[in-house]
């Protein structure tokens, strides 16, 4: 059995997301995606990329 990473690097978590590192940026400095700091590295945890997809599906629903 493979498990997941429980957080990915700025450019891993834009890919998944379907979204450019400039953009995935924007939303984290807006407050709309939650990052963890690690020394000098800075990490998307693998839940807060779930919570900011719902946010977006619950967004999308509410503009239909």
């Amino acid at each position: 059995m493979e498990s997941q990473p429980l957080a990915y690097d700025i450019p891993t978590a834009a890919t998944l997301c379907g979204i450019g590192r400039t953009k995935l940026l924007e939303e984290v400095g807006a407050g709309r995606l939650r990052t963890v700091k690690i020394g000098s590295r800075r990490l998307v945890p693998r839940q807060a990329l779930e919570q900011y997809v719902a946010m977006l599906e619950e967004e999308a629903a509410a503009g239909q």
